[in-house]
């Protein structure tokens, strides 16, 4: 306000004269400061224009008296325009409030966003096209790159847990959505399916907002998870410029650092760029876990003409570090094995252990208006992506005596390392036509949608695993009635047999560099190059009638799946699938809507699938995915939604049920690490509720709870019928809520933010023997902008109360420990 009343004494001295000044703020209806906004200035015979400064100021001098028009404009939100009259002492001031414009022009996203908040508006993920959330009969929830700024979510993980419903299956880029553990692998990006692989999780830098959209989602975007997808959506170029640069240092060895540049390249302001990038090395609170990651994602809008829209982007990310695969508890009996028997480091890889992934991707769209009621839009992806992998873990076993009873104290391991190459493919296109029967508007999109997975030549999986035999040979499994036959050795004065690749000694935990040389690759295969084929074509109608908003569409699916693609042993099979979705949307008030939804998923098992433990890998073998009935599921929900405080504070509540069928599982036999069952039927009931944006212009909240019951309905084992699924608690909440002391404060450049975690009780993955105990986390951040500049220096202090906790766990051999109390410090400057 200083400035501001800077402007006013300087506009006040020119009034001594007999020309004037205008002095104004721009802001956005949450009470935020619009930098770089555009001001028109028009006159009888004046036309001037200036910008926004970054505290939303502008003035014009030496104007003439008289009457003017002028003329607002800022990316992301409604123009302005107002007419004014000049002239007098004290100048002329005034403040303007910019309406949020979600539905631009835009079928698919070429522009970015200005607004910086909690909470998103708008989804063009969800319904191929621009959308209020509150309009679309589906449960979306959203992260925000500011929400994982002011959290310094660096990974994936960090930032979806946030939401209701969403649970780390383990350190991987593993979750369970809604009870229902993903069967896919990789994320969307922009609506586009990729093969990001789960072990390690995607940097968020160049994130604008990670969308999860609730339930089966088939008839969007082919082939995913029925409990939802989690849409990563990329920062767009802005008609702005803005430049950004992160320090960030914090435990466990942590430093990065981060860019983000975007801005027009020419005055007409039809050509944009946008740069981000980063680099982290860090350690872990893990033994021997550690990773070094790059990113850089340069893209470019062009804007030739108002009814065309072209943006072309690219992703090139490294990332190198280990596969973290649990903590091993010491000495496990069913019901009063401690979990903190060992500490939440002890790690059974071994140091010289590595996973090192690639991904490349290049991504372009075009969006063009023929008329104002017909549009298209194309779009297409193309990734690389590769991994290499050693490491020593356990065979989800402990090692056994002569007798062949379990040894508790040693765990069984195994060394494998792994190398393959993928190609995926993705194209859309689509037409949307407005149009009206009557009294009743339609948005119409009729279009299609290509992709294909392409493991390529070259890739191979080698393993050590069993006993070793007096010949010199290796066998898988140990019979105690041919002992004889097996090599000993004597650990803590207990005879067993000789392992292909030593115990693990949980007794005496000692990781050493071992020699891969020593062990005998009994396994050996090629990974035989493979081929997933979608195709698609679909139908979908937004149909408006007064207060009612009818959502429907078919999707028509082919897809193909073939093994040992392009060689003499290619084996392939089809499926199709007709998905049909209904949503209704009810607009009880013009800020409150209900609406009631149903769709369908559809999942076919496919050998380009290698998620464990969910799916299995046919990878070694000639056989087809078809051996198994392909994973069908359907969603009811329904749901009220709505918006508060003029549109700055939104809540939505659900209540659904999700069935899926077939579902593919991991056998859990040591001898046969990647042997499969199928589960008949799950089912998972809940209710949940998010809560996001201004409880005042200077305090922000993202809150969430969700309530899941999910039970198994059918199985083999019939001790399972009626049991909790697996890895899902019943209840899970979320709170961050940042606040800004106001200005003539004695705190006046200071923030403080808040953030509580729960997460209740799960059931491990292989072992129903134990519980995954619940767990409630305490974080608290302060951010200072010193002399409100455009400096910000925070602190992050997160698990305040340096608690214990598993996010997840297989086995007793495979528990995934939360970080301890943990600090990062970060400096940011805009310029």
């Amino acid at each position: 306000m200083r400035l501001l009343a800077t402007f006013f004494f300087f506009v006040c001295a020119l009034t001594a004269r007999s020309q004037v000044g205008l002095v104004g703020k721009i802001a956005a209806g949450s009470g935020e400061s619009l930098q770089g906004a555009t001001v028109i200035l028009k006159g009888k015979s004046l036309n001037r224009s200036v910008l926004t400064d970054n505290k939303g100021i502008f003035l014009f001098t030496d104007l003439p008296r008289g009457n003017y028009t002028f003329t607002v404009n800022h990316s992301g939100f409604d123009s302005h325009v107002q007419a004014a009259s000049i002239g007098g002492a004290p100048p002329d001031t005034i403040r303007i409030t910019l309406a949020a414009n979600s539905l631009q022009l835009q079928t698919v996203e070429v522009v970015g966003r200005s607004v910086r908040k909690y909470n998103s508006d708008y989804s063009f993920g969800a319904t191929r096209i621009a959308a209020l959330n509150k309009d679309i009969p589906q449960s979306i929830a959203t992260i925000t790159k500011e929400l994982i700024a002011d959290r310094q979510a660096f990974l994936l993980g960090d930032a979806v847990k946030l939401t209701s419903g969403v649970v780390p299956s383990s350190n991987y880029n593993q979750y369970a959505i809604r009870g229902i553990s993903q069967n896919e692998e990789g994320q969307i990006i922009n609506g586009m399916r990729t093969r990001q692989y789960y072990f390690l999780q995607p940097l968020t830098t160049n994130v604008e907002r990670v969308e999860v959209i609730k339930g089966p989602s088939s008839a969007t975007f082919a082939s995913v998870d029925p409990g939802g997808s989690i849409n990563l959506v990329t920062k767009k170029p802005l008609d702005v410029v803005r430049r950004e640069v992160g320090i960030n240092v914090g435990s466990f060895s942590t430093i990065r650092g981060t860019l983000d540049f975007t801005g027009p390249l020419n005055k007409e302001k039809t050509l944009l760029y946008r740069l981000n990038g980063a680099y982290q090395e860090a350690r872990s609170y893990r033994d021997y876990v550690g990773n070094k990651s790059f990113l850089v994602s340069p893209s470019l809008t062009y804007l030739p003409n108002k009814k065309t829209a072209i943006n072309a982007e690219m992703i090139l990310s490294n990332m190198n570090g280990n596969l973290d695969r649990g903590q091993p508890i010491f000495g496990a009996v069913a019901g009063v094995t401690s979990l903190n028997s060992t500490p939440i480091s002890l790690n059974l890889g071994a140091p010289n252990d590595f996973f090192r992934s690639k991904d490349f991707t290049v991504m372009g769209n075009i969006a063009h208006r023929f008329t104002n009621k017909i549009g298209f839009t194309a779009g297409f992806m193309k990734q690389t992506w590769s991994e290499d992998l050693q490491e020593h873990r356990t065979t989800n076993a402990f090692g056994v005596n002569m007798q062949g009873q379990p040894v508790n104290a040693l765990a069984a391991m195994q060394f494998v390392q792994r190398r393959q190459f993928w190609n995926v493919d993705n194209l859309q296109a689509y037409f949307d036509f407005a149009l009206a029967t009557g009294p009743v508007q339609h948005k119409l999109l009729a279009g299609y949608d290509g992709s294909a997975w392409h493991k390529t030549k070259g890739g191979g999986q080698n393993a050590a695993r069993g006993f070793l035999l007096r010949d010199g040979s290796v066998a898988n499994t140990f019979v105690p009635a041919n002992a004889a036959n097996y090599q000993t050795i004597t650990i803590d004065g207990v005879v067993v047999p000789r392992p292909n690749v030593p115990h693990f000694n949980l007794a005496n935990p000692t990781n050493l560099n071992p020699n891969s040389d020593e062990y005998v690759l009994n396994v050996r295969s090629g990974l035989p190059p493979a081929m997933t084929l979608n195709h698609a074509v679909y139908l979908q109608d937004g149909v408006q009638w007064k207060r009612f908003t009818l959502l429907l569409s078919l999707r028509q699916e082919w897809f193909e799946d073939i093994t040992n693609y392009k060689s003499n042993r290619e084996r392939s099979f089809t499926q199709t699938v007709l998905l049909p979705r209904i949503g209704l949307t009810y607009a009880v008030t013009p800020n409150i809507n209900v609406y009631g939804t149903y769709l369908k998923g559809f999942q076919p098992q496919s050998n380009t699938v290698t998620l464990m433990p969910n799916t299995g890998s046919f990878s070694g073998t000639a056989k087809s995915a078809n051996l198994f009935e392909p994973l069908s599921s359907d969603l009811k929900e329904v749901g009220v939604k709505g918006s508060f405080r003029k549109n700055q504070l939104h809540l939505s509540a659900a209540a659904y049920e999700i069935n899926q069928q077939n579902i593919l599982m991991n056998a859990n036999v040591p001898a046969f690490p990647d042997s499969l069952v199928t589960r008949g039927a799950d089912r998972s009931r809940g209710f949940e509720v998010d809560l996001a944006g201004f409880l005042m212009p200077n305090w922000q909240i993202n809150a969430s709870y969700s309530y899941i019951d999910a039970r198994v309905v059918s199985d083999s084992k019939a001790e399972l019928v009626g049991a909790r699924k697996e890895n899902t608690p019943f209840n899970s909440a979320n709170l961050w809520t940042r606040y800004n002391f106001v200005q003539g404060s004695f705190l006046k450049d200071m923030g403080l933010g808040v953030g509580v975690q729960h997460s209740g009780d799960k059931v491990p993955w292989f072992s129903r023997s134990f519980l995954v105990p619940a767990y409630t986390l305490l974080d608290l951040a302060l951010y200072y902008t010193p002399g409100g500049s455009n400096m910000q220096l925070a602190v992050n202090l997160n698990n305040v109360t340096n608690n214990t906790y598993w996010v997840g766990a297989q086995n007793y051999l495979r528990l995934f420990p939360g970080a301890p109390r943990n600090v990062m410090i970060s400096a940011t400057y805009k310029f």
